[in-house]
């Protein structure tokens, strides 16, 4: 199971993250999420437990806990969203539109519309 830990102090490390779990069973990752400019934590993580039944004991166990003064959330992580790629939400995507251009039509009429 994969599991979602938010809240976390930005001291937090990858191996003190799965500490916090290990003591409920197997982890198989754990993984603290940092900013990929600054290498800092964003004070959250993933950690994977390969059995459902110990994941949803430390769910039930460390959801709500204290770690360095934080109360940390803990929760079985969702399928992640389909996101854009191009990081600020916006759409760049273009549509283009095939035109057949009348070879004797002048150029100039192309920069007006029709009719005008």
């Amino acid at each position: 199971m994969n599991i979602y830990v938010s809240n976390l102090s930005f001291n937090v490390t990858d191996d003190d993250l799965e500490g916090f779990f290990a003591e409920y069973g197997e982890v198989a990752s754990a993984r603290v999420i940092t900013d990929k400019f600054t290498g800092k934590s964003r004070g959250f993580g993933f950690v994977e437990m390969p059995n459902d039944e110990a994941a949803r004991k430390a769910i039930a166990e460390l959801d709500g806990g204290k770690v360095e003064g934080r109360e940390i959330k803990v929760a079985e992580a969702r399928p992640r969203e389909e996101r854009s790629s191009n990081g600020g939400g916006r759409s760049t995507t273009l549509e283009l539109k095939s035109v057949e251009v009348d070879p004797k039509v002048e150029p100039s009429t192309f920069d007006k519309p029709a009719g005008k």
